[in-house]
C-alpha cells in the first residue's frame, strides 16, 4: 500500500500529493477523462503507468477515466498511481497531460480545459491542428507546449510512438465486423447439404494501415477481397494477405510523399481512378474506404451513380467519414440506406474497440513520453526531429507550419 505526501518546490509552491518515495520537486503526469461524445478510450492504461513511476514519474488520474475502456480506479492505484476527483485541480497541476481527443470546454466545469493548464505545461494529444484550430487558439493563449501525436514523423526511431498506425489498425479491423454486422450474407464459401454458398466479394479502397487490417481481417473471415490503392509500393503488402491488388499505372514517386502518405493528383487520373473504382463497386458486396489526403482531406471516390450501380444489400463502410467521408453520400455518425445500399459513417470506429485502442494508445504516448525523459524531467529539445514535427504550440506561438497557414487562410475569410 503506498503512502502519500504533500510535495512542494523549493520556492514554497505546493505541487500535490505523491508517493512519499518520490523527490520533492517530482512532475506530475495528468490524465483527465475524456468527455468528447461517444469518446470511450482512455490515454494512459494501468501497465504504462507502472513504467512511468518506475521512471520517476509521479501520475495521477482523473477517477472514472479509465472505466469506460475497462480499466477501473483500483487497478490505476495499484499500478502507482493517484485517483482525483477535482478534474480542475488536476488540470492546475499537472506539468504533462495525456489526452486522446482536443481540449475542449468541459460543460461540467463550465470552462475551456486549456484554460485551467499552468503555463508551460506540456500536452500530448491527437490535436489535428488544421482541424481544430479552436483548440490551438486557446492553447496558444494559455501557453501551452502542446505535441500532436498525428504530427509525429515516421521515421523509425518514432514507430513505436505511432498513434496514427496503432489506432488505425483498431479502425481497419472494426471497419470488417461493423460491415460483416450489416451485410445479411455469410463472408465465407459454405459447402452445405443444401448447396455451396458463394464467399462474398470485398473491396478494400487505400491500402495503409487501416486498409490492410481490414484486408486481413476480411479474408480471416473468408471473404474473396480486392483492394485499391494509388501507390504501387503497396502492391507485395496487399497481396502477401492474399488479396488481389487492383491499381492505375502510375510513377511510384508521383503516387506518395516522402512520409509514405498519398498525394493529390491530376484530374486526368481521378477520372480514371473513378471509372476503375465504379467498375469494382458494381461487383462488391462490402466496400471499405479509408483514403485520406495529407492525413487530413477524403477525396471522394464514391459518388451517388456509382452506389446506384451497386447490388441491393451492399454496404459501405466509410472510415473516413471524420474527414468528410469518401462516399458522397456518408453522413458521419450514420448509417443510412441510399438506393438500397447501407452506407455506415462511424466518427470514431477506434472508440468502438476501447480497451485495446487504449492499449496500444497508452504504450504509444509512454514511449514519447519516456523517449525524452532524462534527469526527472522531460528534455524539451525542439531541435529533436521528433519534437520539432510534433510540436503545434509554444510559448504563446504556433511552431507547426500547416497550422500556421490554416489559421491564416481561416483568419483571411473572416
Amino acid at each position: 500500500m503506498l503512502r502519500w505526501r504533500r510535495c512542494r518546490a523549493s520556492d514554497g509552491v505546493d505541487l500535490g500529493v505523491f508517493p512519499e518515495w518520490f523527490p520533492k520537486n517530482v512532475m506530475l503526469l495528468v490524465v483527465p477523462k475524456e468527455i468528447v461524445a461517444g469518446e470511450r478510450r482512455v490515454a494512459l492504461v494501468p501497465e504504462s503507468v507502472k513504467k512511468l513511476v518506475k521512471a520517476g514519474i509521479a501520475v495521477a488520474v482523473e477517477a472514472g477515466a479509465g472505466a469506460q475502456s475497462l480499466f477501473a480506479d483500483e487497478a490505476y492505484v495499484e499500478a502507482g498511481a493517484k485517483i482525483e476527483q477535482d478534474a480542475a485541480l488536476l488540470f492546475q497541476q499537472a506539468d504533462i497531460i495525456l489526452k486522446i481527443q482536443p481540449p475542449i470546454r468541459r460543460p461540467d466545469l463550465q470552462k475551456h480545459e486549456a484554460s485551467m493548464m499552468k503555463a508551460g505545461v506540456i500536452l500530448v494529444t491527437t490535436l489535428r491542428p488544421q482541424a481544430n484550430l479552436d483548440a490551438v487558439r486557446e492553447l496558444v493563449q494559455a501557453k501551452v507546449t502542446a505535441f500532436s501525436t498525428d504530427c509525429i514523423p515516421r521515421i523509425t526511431r518514432a514507430q513505436s510512438m505511432d498513434t496514427l498506425s496503432s489506432q488505425a489498425t483498431v479502425a481497419g479491423y472494426r471497419a470488417v465486423i461493423l460491415a460483416a454486422d450489416e451485410l445479411g450474407k455469410f463472408f465465407p464459401m459454405l459447402m452445405t447439404a443444401a448447396g455451396t454458398v458463394l464467399s462474398a466479394k470485398v473491396l478494400v479502397i487505400g491500402a495503409g494501415v487501416a486498409g490492410l487490417q481490414a484486408i486481413a481481417t476480411a479474408r480471416r473471415l473468408g471473404a474473396t477481397v480486392e483492394a485499391f490503392d494509388t501507390r504501387p509500393v503497396v502492391k507485395e503488402q496487399v497481396e502477401s494477405l492474399g488479396a488481389r491488388f487492383v491499381s492505375l499505372d502510375v510513377p511510384h514517386e508521383a503516387a506518395q510523399d516522402a512520409g509514405g502518405y498519398a498525394k493529390q493528383m491530376s484530374d486526368d487520373f481521378y477520372r480514371r481512378e473513378m471509372e476503375l473504382i465504379g467498375k469494382h463497386t458494381a461487383a462488391a458486396d462490402v466496400v471499405i474506404t479509408t483514403a485520406l489526403i495529407g492525413g487530413v482531406k477524403a477525396p471522394k471516390l464514391i459518388l451517388e451513380e456509382m452506389v446506384r450501380a451497386m447490388k441491393p444489400g451492399s454496404v459501405i463502410v466509410d472510415l473516413a467519414a471524420e474527414a468528410g467521408g469518401n462516399c458522397s453520400l456518408t453522413e458521419p455518425g450514420r448509417t443510412v440506406i441510399k438506393h438500397g445500399v447501407r452506407i455506415c459513417g462511424p466518427p470514431n470506429p477506434a472508440s468502438d474497440m476501447p480497451y485495446h485502442a487504449s492499449i496500444l494508445y497508452s504504450r504509444n504516448v509512454t514511449a514519447f513520453t519516456l523517449a525524452f525523459w532524462m534527469d526527472n524531467s522531460f528534455r524539451l529539445d525542439l531541435d529533436d526531429e521528433i519534437l520539432k514535427g510534433a510540436v503545434v504550440t509554444h510559448d504563446g506561438l504556433v511552431r507547426h507550419g500547416p497550422t500556421q497557414q490554416a489559421l491564416a487562410a481561416a483568419t483571411a475569410t473572416v
